[in-house]
């Protein structure tokens, strides 16, 4: 049989394709359906970020245990430099997306959209066009928000037509479960769009690696470089006395502090609570007692050139943002999939059924 196509988009970035990809995959590959992987459009955005998508597409390959034939590189890399050379410029990309598509070897074929729906326009390859130009079904992935999510189902809805397939809800609040339940679905089902899949947020899929955040922050490892693997779940400011912070610290669970190089005070009752990382701001060398308790620990402690603000902008932009590439997560992933997403409905809607 011919190799069917699902594309998993998103109204905007930063929702959980990749994740949604890694949970669905693994219970279509329970049952024995033989996938393959690509993303058409690669979204790196500055010109030395343009092995981010090789390395996703590597860890995915590798999570799944895809053969070479079973993916794809990305067609494009939609940065600005590939922008500007394509402006005045009449090849939509056609031929060379069907190309594309039709060189992975498997039987449902998983594409990965861009940030957006739109995104790709201006090459003709906008969720809407790929899907039209494959025949591919969408499966939309949405990131809770209660003032937005309504009218993004529906503008795509709108978009894709009976191309989209269904919806899956990221990222809901526990409290809220219920009123998608009984509300919000029964009103998706009037507009015949199913919701497949309703998550709950779970705090270690918004959580950050140390070593992401030695990453975006191109800080230095001044102690147990062997343990950033931990996994930050919180951000706190060390700038209060140090009674405060102790008060403060106890009730935060797996977290990553920002305080000030010559503050030995506050890092001391950081690396006496529930601390994964300690990171200093200042060019103040800390004190050896620091970093020998945090060796005795197994605490890591991050030495940064930016200013406080800096640095806590760039961690809060992580938290929830960053590539599925630690394992721990992709076992919760699949968890959540399994338990909260209907994949006997999307193998009937994709008559895949036996």
């Amino acid at each position: 049989m011919s190799s069917k196509y699902l594309l998993i988009a998103s109204s905007e970035p930063y929702t959980g394709k990749s994740a949604t990809i890694l949970g669905i995959a693994h219970q279509l590959q329970k049952k024995n359906i033989k996938l393959g992987y690509g993303k058409p459009i690669g979204t790196c955005f500055n010109s030395c970020d343009t092995l981010r998508d090789e390395q996703d597409l590597q860890f995915i390959t590798q999570t799944l245990n895809l053969s070479p034939s079973q993916v794809k590189s990305p067609l494009l890399l939609l940065n600005e430099k590939t922008i500007l050379e394509y402006l005045g410029k009449e090849n939509n990309y056609e031929d060379q997306l069907l190309e594309y598509c039709e060189s992975i070897e498997a039987d449902l074929i998983l594409l990965e959209g861009a940030g957006n729906l739109t995104q790709g326009n201006l090459f003709n390859l906008s969720a809407e066009e790929i899907a039209q130009k494959i025949d591919a079904s969408v499966l939309l992935v949405v990131k809770y928000e209660p003032l937005l999510i309504i009218d993004q189902i529906l503008a795509a809805k709108k978009s894709l037509g009976n191309r989209l397939l269904g919806v899956l809800i990221n990222s809901i609040p526990h409290e809220q479960l219920d009123v998608l339940e009984n509300t919000i679905k029964p009103f998706f089902k009037s507009q015949n769009i199913d919701i497949l899949g309703m998550l709950p947020t779970d705090r270690l899929l918004q959580s950050v690696s140390v070593r992401e955040l030695v990453s975006q922050l191109k800080a230095k490892v001044l102690c147990r470089e062997d343990r950033l693997d931990l996994m930050v779940e919180s951000l706190t400011v060390g700038a209060m006395n140090v009674n405060s912070a102790l008060e403060y610290f106890r009730q935060r669970q797996n977290m990553a502090v920002v305080t000030g190089s010559d503050r030995t005070d506050l890092q001391l009752a950081a690396l006496e609570s529930s601390t994964n990382c300690l990171i200093l701001t200042g060019h103040t060398p800390p004190q050896q007692l620091i970093l020998a308790r945090a060796e005795d620990l197994e605490i890591p402690i991050l030495t940064v050139d930016f200013d406080t603000l800096t640095s806590v902008e760039i961690i809060d932009g992580a938290f929830g943002r960053v590539r599925l590439h630690e394992t721990i997560k992709v076992e919760c992933v699949q968890n959540l999939i399994e338990e909260h997403f209907n994949i006997d409905l999307l193998l009937e809607k994709l008559a895949l059924v036996n």
